[in-house]
Parts: structure tokens; C-alpha cells; sequence
């Protein structure tokens, strides 16, 4: 990659980084879910990034976008930036590297399916294993209140195993199909944007 195209994907990858920090924020509930769990669509933009310029820009973009957040706006210490990024790389990483490599109509669609599962299996261990235990010490909040204040609203819920099960997979894959849906029309027209400039360099090279 030479310097021009490299400076060039470094400022793609951070004004994506930039514009998902700012559509985080746009974060709403959904009342068939505890009041933690907040839907957004920031995943999208390195989702896009990802598709366009390949998995490391889509990774690079949700460190960005979860760097900032947790340096403005977090209110979990960090925990739910960390999962926020490990969960979204694994989705759009996943998308990058399988449409890389199958650039068609059906790979892009095969690229989301494989994404959505990424999302709900990282989301899974990551929140079993890390997010949940992390916001004991963090924020205080034992597991057990977690547990409670998810069983309010799903009365499946028993413990921290029923809590993945029942409300975050779910969750998640609702998330996942969402920002699939919304992909799909707007790859198409954010794709000859992200790749505008280094077009530009190969004709001049040509």
C-alpha cells in the first residue's frame, strides 16, 4: 500500500470511527427486553467499513467508536465499551473477511448470516464470561440483580445462564437482522464512496 493510499484509509477508518461514536448515541429500549439493553445502530458504519475496505477497518472503526465513548460518555466504566467492541468487531470483522473473498450478491447476504451468528455467539460468551461478572466489581451490580431485574421482564430468567439465553441471543440476533436489512440498500450506495479516492489513485497511476 503506498503512503497516499495508506494516509487515505487511515482517514476513511477514523471518520467511520467518528461517525459511529456519533450514531451510538442514538440509543433506545425495547420494552420485551431489560432496560440495560440498549438497541443502536453504530455497528452499522464499521459493518460498511468492513464490507468496503476489509475486516481490520471495520475493527479499527469500533475501537475508535468505543475509545471515545468510553473518554465521553461512558456510565459502566469501560464494561460496556469493552463488550461493545469486542461483540462488534466479531460481527463486522466476520462480514468483512467472508465478503473479501466472495464479492457477489450472495456472498454479501451469506457475509450478514454469518455476521448475525458471530454477533450472537461472541455476544453470548462475552457477556456470560466477562460484561456480567466486570459490572459486579465495577458498578456494584451483583449478579443476582441482574438476574432480578431481567426476570421483571422475561420471568424465564432464573440465573446468569437463563440471562444469555433468553435475552441477550435474542436480542442480538433482532440487532443483527436489523442492521442485515438496512445493509443490504445502503452498501450499494456507501461503496463507491469509500473506495472513491483510491479509484482516483489507480486511474492516475494507469
Amino acid at each position: 500500500m503506498k503512503q497516499t493510499n495508506r494516509l487515505t484509509y487511515i482517514v476513511k477508518i477514523a471518520m467511520l470511527g467518528v461517525l459511529a461514536y456519533v450514531v451510538m448515541f442514538l440509543e433506545f429500549a425495547l420494552p420485551v427486553f431489560p432496560s440495560f439493553l440498549k438497541m443502536d445502530f453504530s455497528d452499522l458504519i464499521p459493518l460498511l467499513g468492513s464490507l468496503a475496505l476489509g475486516p481490520v477497518a471495520g475493527i479499527l472503526s469500533e475501537l475508535i467508536k468505543n475509545l471515545l465513548h468510553l473518554l465521553t460518555a461512558s456510565h459502566t466504566g469501560g464494561v460496556g465499551e469493552l463488550a461493545n467492541f469486542v461483540v462488534g468487531s466479531a460481527f463486522c470483522a466476520t462480514a468483512g473477511l467472508y465478503y473479501q473473498h466472495h464479492k457477489t450478491k450472495k456472498g454479501a447476504i451469506v457475509s450478514l448470516a454469518l455476521s448475525a451468528v458471530a454477533m450472537i455467539v461472541a455476544g453470548a460468551l462475552v457477556n456470560y464470561f466477562i460484561t456480567v461478572p466486570l459490572y459486579a466489581k465495577v458498578l456494584g451490580w451483583s449478579t443476582e440483580m441482574i438476574v432480578g431485574m431481567s426476570q421483571a421482564v422475561i420471568p424465564a430468567i432464573k440465573d446468569k445462564l437463563t440471562l444469555i439465553i433468553y435475552a441477550f441471543c435474542p436480542f442480538n440476533l433482532i440487532k443483527s437482522v436489523v442492521l442485515a436489512v438496512i445493509t443490504i440498500p445502503l452498501y450499494k450506495k456507501v461503496s463507491p464512496l469509500l473506495h472513491k479516492e483510491s479509484l482516483k489513485s489507480e486511474k492516475a497511476e494507469g
